[in-house]
């Protein structure tokens, strides 16, 4: 329990840094917009780029993998169908929803929650990399498909998606990870520094969006949608992976734990940093975010309980 709340604290002081931040106008008007570009263009590439570099993908392809792969993508099927004729929205707020709906916390909050509460990192690692290297590059390419001008073919959608950093900064680490090629230090140590910047950056923006936010306030437009998308992220995820891990995969004891546990994880809050970039659902995302990070606390307790 206490690696659960230890995780959240330091989540939520970082946050709470960025609200005093915005609040006081320390950055200016233009704050939160700069540590979004600052995150989307410059230090998540840099993340991602050194975490997949220094991953050994063929040890992390067992059923952890699977299970985070299927259970993310029947989410966003599900939300997607559920919300096509309901919410009538437009592809790339449909999008963004299901991003919400499927897309974990699971770095600056699986790792330590892994630590503290599953007693291995190695357990987070399956999803972060199916995350990094397929869930955010397919999200990143449909976003950049839904929000482009010009007509969206298969060869425009992999020439834009490319021309996105942090997808172009997956592959490569790939690569590197794949190959075995050696960075040297005069390009990683640099690339390591940017990377430190992204977490932070991305939780004091996040902190800072929160300044006379209110939470499906009466004048939103997307309530319906944040709800749909936290209920599917906080009760439907979870079940949906303990269902696949159990029944499918036949895991039991901490595998199981970790199964379920990682898919309880909070909606991730480069969700609301890429909603932010392509302008599209701001507000769903946003406010998913904080109601499922304030909702996962007592998950996942419940999944610790119920299964450790």
């Amino acid at each position: 329990m206490l690696g659960v709340l230890s995780g959240f604290s330091v989540v939520w002081a970082v946050i709470l840094v960025g609200y005093f931040v915005g609040k006081k106008g320390i950055l200016g008007e233009d704050g939160r917009s700069t540590l979004n570009r600052l995150t989307f263009f410059i230090a998540s590439p840099a993340l991602l780029f050194q975490t997949l570099a220094a991953s050994d993908p063929l040890s992390v392809l067992g059923p952890l993998l699977w299970v985070a792969l299927i259970s993310a993508l029947l989410i966003m099927f599900g939300y997607m169908l559920v919300t096509k004729w309901w919410l009538k929205r437009n592809p790339a707020e449909r999008m963004v929803g299901a991003m919400s709906a499927a897309t974990v916390n699971s770095a600056n909050l699986g790792m330590p929650i892994a630590i503290y509460v599953l007693g291995d990192i190695g357990h987070a690692a399956p999803v972060i990399l199916f995350q990094l290297a397929i869930l955010t590059p397919l999200n990143l390419a449909m976003l950049e498909a839904a929000t482009s001008k010009y007509p969206t073919t298969v060869r425009s959608i992999i020439t834009q998606s490319l021309r996105n950093p942090m997808i172009a900064s997956s592959f490569l680490g790939l690569i590197v990870a794949f190959t075995g090629i050696q960075i040297p230090a005069l390009i990683a140590d640099p690339i390591a520094l940017l990377a430190g910047a992204s977490i932070p950056a991305m939780l004091l923006a996040f902190g800072i969006s929160l300044v006379d936010s209110r939470p499906l306030a009466k004048t939103a437009l997307y309530n319906k949608d944040v709800v749909v998308a936290s209920l599917f992220k906080l009760i439907l995820h979870p079940v949906l992976a303990w269902a696949i891990a159990a029944f499918i995969f036949r895991l039991e004891g901490p595998l199981l734990l970790s199964a379920i546990v990682m898919a309880s994880l909070p909606t991730a809050q480069n969700v609301y940093v890429n909603a932010s970039r392509y302008g599209s659902a701001v507000q769903l995302s946003k406010d998913t975010v904080l109601i499922t990070t304030l909702g996962a606390i007592p998950a996942m307790i419940v999944v610790a309980v119920l299964f450790q």
